[in-house]
């Protein structure tokens, strides 16, 4: 497989006819889009940035006391290893999670830097607002009544916030930062590193990196949503590369339907044209790591 560049994702602007143009294109293709004009501002961002920076560069030790447990998602580490034959990525992870308010596991949540906290809080209520309008745009696009996707969501949704550094690698030909996978969520957004390109999406079995666009918030269809539209969002594989010269970092959010609550095609998609493509199922996620540490793909254990 080759590696093309200048691979520009779809940008969102502000006109509702654009975003559901918008996501209904980039979305069915297989592909991500960038949110620009996400009200959210680029000082602010900067800030979330300049944080996550600052945690990943404190001694080790000082890290050491949000270290991840061995049955535990939350907290500071990398890979956790599933399988001895897993591919491990070259990265460094804080997993936290960040909705709601009440499930937080605050421990984890590092003390310094001293804004990190705040920072996260608003973070999080801005991308929730975010999540839910993009749902409702997404399910008036294809004709369905607006909350569908939220619906399955149900009431005990979560939202996974994972802060990511690669450092510099010697050998980025013989390492990847994050080995090629799609996500488990519904919706994924990502910011990206402003200044440092890493992240791959594969099309047609070869992989295009993505522009960094400063300040925009780009947006993934995971394996959950691409279930509930019976196929009609793809949910993208991609990867991240690695850089002999730069650390990067990036900030991924991760919306995810609640574990007990069955997720299926939304009725209004499947009929005679449109058979129905997926199982109904729940706990996706729990499977889904499991595959992911192999490098298979959870949403083929759904097809019918």
């Amino acid at each position: 497989m080759g590696l093309l560049s200048g691979l520009r994702s779809s940008l969102l602007y502000h006109s509702r006819s654009q975003i559901v143009l918008v996501t209904v294109n980039s979305l069915q293709s297989s592909r991500n889009f960038q949110a620009i004009n996400h009200g959210i501002d680029g000082a602010f961002l900067d800030d979330l940035h300049q944080v996550t920076k600052q945690f990943f560069a404190l001694p080790m030790e000082e890290k050491k006391k949000y270290l991840r447990k061995d049955d535990d998602l939350d907290g500071y580490g990398n890979d956790t290893v599933l399988s001895e034959h897993q591919t491990l990525d070259w990265s460094d992870r804080l997993y936290l999670t960040v909705y709601p308010p009440e499930i937080r596991k605050l421990h984890f949540w590092p003390k310094s830097p001293p804004k990190f906290r705040e920072i996260l809080d608003d973070y999080t209520l801005n991308l929730h607002r975010i999540n839910e309008n993009l749902l409702k745009h997404m399910a008036k696009s294809l004709n369905l009544e607006e909350s569908c996707f939220l619906n399955q969501y149900g009431d005990g949704a979560t939202v996974t916030a994972r802060f990511n550094f690669y450092p510099k690698c010697p050998r980025p030909d013989l390492a990847l930062g994050v080995k090629p996978h799609a996500d488990g969520s519904a919706i994924t957004i990502l910011l990206q590193d402003k200044e440092v390109q890493g992240l791959q999406v594969q099309r047609d079995d070869q992989w295009f990196r993505v522009s960094v666009v400063p300040h925009a918030l780009l947006v993934n269809a995971g394996d959950q949503l691409e279930i509930m539209s019976n196929g009609v969002f793809k949910s993208p594989i991609h990867r991240v590369s690695t850089n002999s010269e730069k650390d990067r970092i990036s900030v991924a959010m991760f919306f995810l339907p609640e574990r007990e609550k069955e997720i299926a095609p939304a009725d209004g998609l499947v009929d005679e044209d449109r058979p129905r493509l997926y199982k109904t199922i729940k706990n996706f996620v729990d499977f889904y790591f499991e595959n992911y540490q192999e490098g298979k793909r959870a949403i083929e254990v759904a097809k019918l």
